[in-house]
């Protein structure tokens, strides 16, 4: 396995873009949503451990295009929608470790909740960190409770958030406009993020999330 060519992961330039198709929409959900529980199950069903951690690490090999194309236009709030988030959220920390590693950590110092112990990244956290939290939280979809993968997830992404948020004050201070709207920006689509993955938790616990 060592010595075969892996396709580099293409992220999108912003999140939860949708993907152009021509599949009927009503076609295009069904297919998410059975293709998702199918998965899962299977996942779950498995004693075999080197196919959870090939679900892992799908992207690494196959870059982000098949699961967009099961999984992107399904709705934030439903498995299918998660577990393509899920996906892409590991993506984005792997394409960027330092950075987003550079965002929690500040985040964990401005954040006077429980989030940081929630999201479950040794600290202090670097990019070896950031990069085994990513594989822990996508991999919790598949073993253990589904619930808790999405609130970590859910965590990590508001203490990103803010983080983000308060490099983008430093940057404001330091009249860098770029960065500080990039900052900006980025820190309102992690806080959404951390939205959407904290419904999915809920609906999850009661039973809904389909």
């Amino acid at each position: 396995m060592a010595d075969r060519h892996h396709r580099p992961v293409r992220v999108p330039s912003a999140h939860f873009e949708a993907y152009e198709g021509g599949l009927d929409p009503a076609v295009t959900l069904r297919i998410a949503h059975d293709s998702a529980r199918a998965l899962v199950h299977r996942v779950r069903a498995s004693d075999d451990p080197d196919l959870i951690e090939r679900m892992v690490a799908y992207t690494d090999e196959h870059g982000l295009d098949t699961l967009a194309e099961l999984w992107s236009r399904a709705g934030a709030r439903s498995l299918p929608g998660a577990l393509w988030r899920l996906s892409l959220l590991r993506a984005l920390i792997r394409a960027d470790p330092a950075g987003t590693a550079l965002l929690f950590q500040r985040g964990s110092e401005v954040l006077a909740t429980a989030d940081v112990v929630v999201a479950g990244a040794e600290a202090p956290t670097g990019p070896d960190q950031i990069r085994d939290l990513a594989d822990a939280v996508l991999r919790g979809a598949y073993v253990g409770d589904f619930a808790v993968a999405l609130e970590r997830a859910a965590a990590f992404c508001r203490t990103a958030a803010a983080g983000a948020a308060d490099l983008a004050d430093d940057a404001d201070d330091a009249v860098d406009d770029a960065r500080a709207a990039e900052l900006t920006t980025r820190a309102a689509r992690l806080a959404a993020s951390a939205r959407d993955f904290a419904a999915c938790a809920r609906l999850e616990r009661a039973g809904d999330l389909d």
